[in-house]
């Protein structure tokens, strides 16, 4: 891995290398000492060394600022000192009231005496990032000249504005001037001559402030030219090309102000505070020693999955992380640079090559090239050939953090050897599938029950999908009703009823080509949090013949992606019961990997009816069943009369079969053995601070947050899109997607795979070293993001 990694830094570019490197000792705390915004600063320098080396400024004069990106505070140059020797430390902290903030770095040097100026220019616009006061030769004669400069280029005006005013005069590093200049760039122009004085130049980021200063500069010259060889016959561009160049110019600048205007404060994670830690959580785990052996009978159905704990820590506080969310939707695309991005892509073609012509061939026999759509990936899917704990090696040797966990089920890491171990024994005698009983039914049955009393009985069936469409048809068939209810922008498998309000809130049937409307005729949604909408869809089902089932993700629809609050589930039960409809946990994903009791164990909510799926079995095939109240569950009963012969249809040659069932029970006697959900949990929570910190460092608008070992980072809000916004939905959805696959590629160049760019599901296997290893390589892609 060592050599992997070496390799990849190799193929960096030489500024990204070096970008890097000094991104890697900032930090967001405020208290910290040396590393205090060292990003902003590094970046005051540099400008400073770039203008030197154009001859654009001189000794110590003029002064150089940047946008402490998530702060009110900017870093600047500090006063009456020379360019050539100044150092990261040197620069100094002022906030926006224009008050020095000392950090005990660099001998707490005073600032520029400008830094009034530069406070009311970042106050009164949110889309300059960085700024240049200079004192340059031909500029600075206007300034005696006090002549502004008219729309001579579209160049001119597309970056600078409709003209170059003249701030009047006002005294050097009075309260005055500084007004004075605040009065002027409320225009949205980007250069102002200031009477007597030099120049201002502002950008949306360090290097286009310089951009714009050496373009003033160049503009100048052209123009002192202009006037002294034929003075007062100077041309200007016509005014229809001179505002078309400014509209675009006031659209690029709203788009950045939104980043400041539409945020919310970073979620601030101190530097000194420890991270959590899975390893301090394992190592608990293992002094207190293994559970009893007895896997059939215990005293208290549940007490045991109560005791183990569960992988939440804390709820999240639902209303902020919403919030955060709303506000990143809110926000322009920040993405990789236009730079950043081709090295992604470098990647994938130099190093995944064997991946994409296995990929490639696979298109001739099986649609789409991929036969799940995980594996759909940008720029192309990869061949992983070995699982191993924490990690995936692709066919070109390539090895990667796995945070996909083949999409959840794997909660004791990938292809963990003592439950193939003892899988493979089960095998070994019975064969995979006998078509008749075989004790591991009754195991795995028992041992749900064990966990999750709830469970009273247990139908196996062949995927999360499968036991969907039993869970609804069995409870049409126990109420005698036939409207089903489920919360938009959920993913409950593709059964023809379920595919309706898919992954968009509001889109109905958007998703449902080659579905007959017959088949979702008694399919209904709610908007996710809306329990009036809820209740009110139940009282119009009344007229209908009423509610057979209302189907919830217990964490929120996509695995949390709109989180629940904390008694959305006990509020959800209450309409149940008050309407007479069963109540079904869709735990596909949760069961398990919340806690052994599952997510109905955590909230203290019991469903009707709960749904499993993969991780019911451990990550091996053919998993998935349905469990519930005894009396629901009679209407599964096999055999040719079932319960009076009002048994549903459901089954499957390989339903229940030895190697799923034994694959199932070994896993969650593990799972229970270790505590694997707790650790995998804690493992979690680590990664989600470590993140936290890391977008709080560059300022970014993405929005991490976990529910255990369900751990999501959204850097496009692509899936909070939703019909209540169609204009937004219909404009941005194919840019947001774009983006979060992008994302996803760049965390997969730089060792880490994710699902989709989004999600991440973390396992037992993720100690914290794994953990650590992955928060350096997300501060690399951050550090690639534009405008950081």
């Amino acid at each position: 891995m060592t050599k992997r990694r070496a390799d990849r830094a190799a193929g960096a570019t030489v500024v990204r290398r070096r970008f890097q490197a000094r991104m890697k000792d900032d930090t967001a705390n405020p208290e910290a000492t040396v590393t205090q915004h060292r990003t902003s600063r590094q970046h005051v320098v540099d400008m400073c060394r770039t203008m030197l080396d154009r001859g654009y400024l001189k000794a110590t004069e003029g002064n150089v600022s940047v946008r402490v990106p998530g702060h009110r505070l900017y870093a600047v140059t500090p006063s009456n000192y020379d360019y050539d020797r100044m150092r990261v430390e040197d620069i100094c902290l002022v906030d926006f009231d224009g008050t020095h903030v000392p950090d005990g770095t660099g001998g707490d040097l005073a600032p520029s005496i400008e830094a009034g100026m530069h406070a009311n220019i970042y106050r009164q616009r949110p889309d300059v990032n960085a700024i240049v006061h200079t004192h340059q030769p031909y500029a600075s004669a206007l300034a005696f000249l006090r002549k502004p400069i008219p729309a001579l280029t579209d160049e001119q005006v597309r970056f600078l504005g409709r003209e170059v005013a003249i701030v009047d005069y006002a005294p050097s590093g009075t309260g005055f001037l500084a007004r004075n200049v605040q009065k002027k760039v409320a225009s949205g122009d980007n250069a102002f001559i200031i009477a007597n004085h030099g120049v201002v130049a502002l950008g949306t980021d360090p290097d286009r402030a310089v951009f714009n200063m050496a373009l003033l500069e160049k503009v100048s010259i052209a123009y002192l030219l202009a006037l002294t060889s034929e003075a007062g016959k100077v041309y200007t561009i016509p005014t229809a090309i001179r505002e078309i160049a400014f509209t675009k110019l006031r659209s690029d600048e709203k788009r950045i102000a939104a980043q400041i205007t539409e945020s919310v404060p970073p979620v601030r994670v101190p530097v000194e505070e420890q991270l959590p830690s899975a390893d301090a959580a394992a190592a608990e785990i293992a002094a207190a020693g293994p559970p009893a052996a007895d896997t059939t009978t215990v005293e208290t159905p549940g007490s045991e999955s109560a005791r183990l704990g569960y992988a939440i820590t804390e709820y999240l506080d639902v209303d902020d992380t919403m919030r955060r969310l709303k506000a990143l939707v809110a926000q322009p695309l920040r993405g990789l640079r236009h730079d950043a991005m081709l090295d992604v892509l470098g990647y994938f073609n130099d190093r995944c090559r064997a991946s994409k012509e296995i990929t490639d061939r696979a298109k001739k026999r099986i649609p789409g090239g991929v036969q799940h759509n995980l594996a759909f990936n940008y720029p192309f899917p990869l061949a992983i050939d070995v699982a191993d704990g924490a990690y995936l090696t692709d066919r070109d040797g390539n090895t990667y953090i796995d945070f996909l966990q083949a999409g959840g089920p794997t909660i004791l890491g990938s292809n963990y050897g003592p439950v193939n171990e003892q899988v493979a024994a089960v095998v070994k005698e019975s064969g995979p599938v006998t078509g008749l009983f075989h004790e591991y039914e009754l195991k795995l049955a028992e041992i749900i029950h064990r966990y999750m009393p709830h469970v009273e009985m247990y139908r196996s069936l062949g995927s999360g999908t499968e036991a969907v469409m039993a869970a609804v048809r069995g409870a049409r068939a126990f109420t005698g009703k036939h409207m089903v209810i489920k919360v938009g922008g959920a993913y409950h498998g593709w059964s023809d009823t379920m595919v309706y309000g898919l992954r968009v809130p509001g889109t109905y049937r958007m998703n449902a080509k080659g579905i007959p409307f017959g088949a979702t005729a008694n399919t209904r949604e709610a908007f996710p949090h809306d329990l009036g909408q809820l209740r009110r869809k139940l009282i119009e089902n009344r007229v209908r013949g009423g509610t057979a089932a209302v189907i919830v993700e217990p964490l929120g629809p996509e695995s949390g992606t709109r989180p629940v609050p904390h008694d959305f589930n006990a509020k959800v039960r209450a309409l149940c019961d008050e309407f007479g409809a069963l109540l079904v946990f869709d735990e596909v994903v949760t069961g398990f990997r919340t806690g052994l009791g599952g997510a109905a164990g955590y909230f203290g909510v019991t469903p009707d009816l709960t749904v499993f799926g993969k991780a019911v079995s451990g990550g091996y095939p053919m998993a998935g069943g349905v469990g519930g109240r005894s009396d629901v569950m009679a209407v599964f009963g096999s055999g040719l009369d079932g319960r009076s012969g009002a048994h549903i249809q459901v089954g499957g040659t390989l339903s229940a079969n030895p190697l799923s069932c034994a694959a199932g029970y070994f896993a969650i006697a593990e799972m229970a053995r270790t505590n694997a959900p707790v650790i995998a949990g804690r493992a979690g929570d680590r990664l989600t601070r470590g993140l936290q910190r890391l977008i709080d460092r560059y300022g970014l608008p993405y929005v991490a947050y976990n529910q255990g070992s369900i751990v999501h980072l959204e850097c496009s809000g692509v899936m909070l899109l939703d019909m209540r916004n169609p204009i937004k939905l219909l404009k941005e959805n194919k840019a947001r997607k774009r983006l979060m696959e992008q994302i996803g590629a760049a965390y997969t160049a730089h060792g880490i795979i994710t699902l989709a760019g989004s999600r991440m599901y973390t396992s037992m296997a993720d100690t914290d070293e794994v953990i650590d290893t992955a928060l350096e390589r997300f501060d690399q892609v951050f550090a690639q993001v534009e405008g950081v």
